[in-house]
C-alpha cells in the first residue's frame, strides 16, 4: 500500500466530521472508540492486578519458605557447610542456608496443637526479606540462645507471650526405664511473628539451627539447604547448574513442584480472564466494521465522482482505512492512558470508593494483605496495545476493499 498522501488524509479527516444527515454513523464510530477504549483500559487493570496478586504469592508463601531446597537422597546433609558455599557460587544466587523441619506437637495451657518446627541460623531468619519488620512484639536477639519465634496465630491460639514456654512433643520416642515416651521440650518465646499469612502465622515456629540439631537428634547434620534466587521464575536454570555442580546424590525441589497446584490455577484464571476481556475489544472492532460499510454505502456517489476525477482504487482504500483505523488508534491510546492510569493508582482509588460508598472493597482479613496489589509489566502492557491497534486495522481491511472495488459507473447508475 503506498504511503498515504494529502488528499487521503484530507477526505479522511472529513469523512470523519460526520454531517447531520451522517450523525448515525457518527455515533457508531464514536461507541467504536469507546468500546476499545474501555477494553484495553479494563484488559491493563485486570492484568495488572492479576499480576500483583501473583507476585505478592510468590513473595509470601515462596519468598517465606525458599525458591529451591537441596536435599540428600541418603536422608539428612551432612555436609550442608559444603553444599552451602557450592550453591552460593552459582550466579543469580541471593542467599543459602541449611534448615531443619520436623513436625511435632506444640502445647502450653492445657491447648495443645500441630506446628512445624524449622530450624534456621539467626542470621539468616534476620536476613529474610518476607520477615523483616514482620515482628509484633520480642527481639530476634536471644534467639540464638534455645529460645523460639512463633506466629501470632499460634500464640493467640495457645494463649501464649514473649516470655512464656511452649512444650513441643517429638512424633519419635525414646527409651527409658520405664519403656518408650514422647520425646518432650519446654522452649521460652522469644519473639511472636506476623507475616500475613495465616497458614505460617498458625504454624509455623522457629528454632536455632543447633537446638533443632538436638531436638531432632540430627548432630552436625541438617534436612536440607535451603536457597533464594534474584529471579525465582528462573529456577529451571538454578536447577541444571546446581545439579551438575552437586552430582546424583542430590535432589531439588523447587518453589513451582511445591505449590504446582496453586500456580497453574492462577496461571488458567490469568489465561481465560485475558481471553474474555479481549472479546470486548473483539466487540469494539466488528463496531468499527459496520460503522465503515455504512459509511461506504453513504458516500457510494462521492467515491463514484472521485474515482472518474481520478482517483486510483488504492488512493480510495486508503482513505477509508485511515477514517477505521483513526478510530482504533484513538481509542488504543486512550485505553492505554486509562489503563495505566488507573493500575498505577488503583489503591488510591479504592480508598476514595470505599469512603464514597462506605462498603469494604477489599477485605484484609479475607485476602490477608492490607493493599489491592497490582503490578504492571510493560511486555503485557505492549501486547494488548499492538492487539488493540492489529484489530483496528483488521477491521477496516474489508469496508475499505469494498469501497476500491466500487464501480463508478454502476455507482452513478443506481443513484
Amino acid at each position: 500500500m503506498a504511503a498515504f498522501g494529502t488528499f487521503e488524509r484530507m477526505m479522511a479527516t472529513r469523512y470523519l466530521r460526520a454531517r447531520r444527515q451522517e450523525g448515525f454513523i457518527s455515533v457508531i464510530a464514536w461507541f467504536s472508540l469507546i468500546g476499545i477504549a474501555l477494553g484495553v483500559a479494563t484488559l491493563i487493570i485486570v492484568m495488572s492486578v492479576m499480576n500483583g496478586f501473583r507476585h505478592e504469592l510468590i513473595t509470601r508463601i515462596v519468598g517465606f519458605n525458599g525458591h529451591i531446597t537441596i536435599y540428600s537422597n541418603a536422608g539428612p546433609v551432612p555436609d550442608y557447610e559444603d553444599v552451602t558455599r557450592s550453591v552460593r557460587g552459582i550466579g543469580g544466587v541471593t542467599s543459602a542456608a541449611p534448615i531443619i523441619d520436623g513436625q511435632v506437637m506444640a502445647t502450653a495451657n492445657g491447648v495443645a496443637s500441630g506446628a512445624l518446627v524449622r530450624g534456621v541460623r539467626s542470621e539468616d531468619l534476620a536476613s529474610r526479606r518476607t520477615f523483616a519488620g514482620k515482628l509484633r512484639a520480642g527481639k530476634l536477639d536471644t534467639f540464638d540462645d534455645e529460645e523460639i519465634v512463633i506466629g501470632h496465630r499460634l500464640a493467640q491460639k495457645l494463649r501464649l507471650a514473649v516470655g512464656d514456654k511452649l512444650t513441643l512433643v517429638a512424633p519419635t520416642f525414646q527409651a527409658t526405664a520405664l519403656g518408650s515416651i514422647p520425646r518432650t521440650r519446654a522452649y521460652p518465646i522469644a519473639a511472636i511473628f506476623d507475616v500475613g499469612m495465616a497458614e505460617i502465622d498458625g504454624a509455623y515456629v522457629f528454632m536455632p539451627l543447633a537446638a533443632a540439631q538436638i531436638f531432632f537428634r540430627l548432630p552436625e547434620a541438617a534436612s536440607g539447604v535451603e536457597v533464594m534466587l534474584e529471579n525465582p521464575e528462573r529456577v529451571g536454570d538454578f536447577r541444571a547448574l546446581a545439579q551438575s555442580r552437586l552430582g546424583p546424590n542430590y535432589r531439588l525441589f523447587d518453589w513451582q513442584q511445591a505449590n504446582a497446584g496453586i500456580m497453574n490455577a492462577v496461571k488458567v484464571e490469568r489465561n481465560v480472564m485475558f481471553l474474555i476481556l479481549t472479546l470486548i475489544i473483539v466487540v469494539a472492532a466488528f463496531n468499527i466494521i459496520s460503522s465503515l460499510i455504512m459509511l461506504v454505502k453513504d458516500k457510494t456517489r462521492d467515491i463514484a465522482i472521485l474515482r472518474t476525477m481520478g482517483a486510483t482504487p488504492g488512493a480510495i482504500m486508503r482513505v477509508f482505512f485511515m477514517s477505521g483505523a483513526a478510530v482504533g488508534v484513538l481509542g488504543t491510546l486512550t485505553g492505554f492512558g486509562l489503563g495505566l492510569a488507573f493500575a498505577l493508582n488503583i489503591e488510591t482509588i479504592r480508598q476514595w470508593i470505599q469512603k464514597l460508598s462506605g462498603a469494604e472493597l477489599f477485605s484484609a482479613e479475607i485476602y490477608f494483605l492490607s493493599q489491592l496489589p497490582a503490578r504492571t509489566e510493560l511486555p503485557e502492557v505492549i501486547a494488548v496495545v499492538l492487539m488493540g491497534l492489529g484489530l483496528s486495522f483488521l477491521a477496516t481491511l474489508y469496508p475499505s476493499w469494498r469501497a476500491a472495488r466500487l464501480d463508478p459507473v454502476e455507482a452513478l447508475r443506481h443513484e
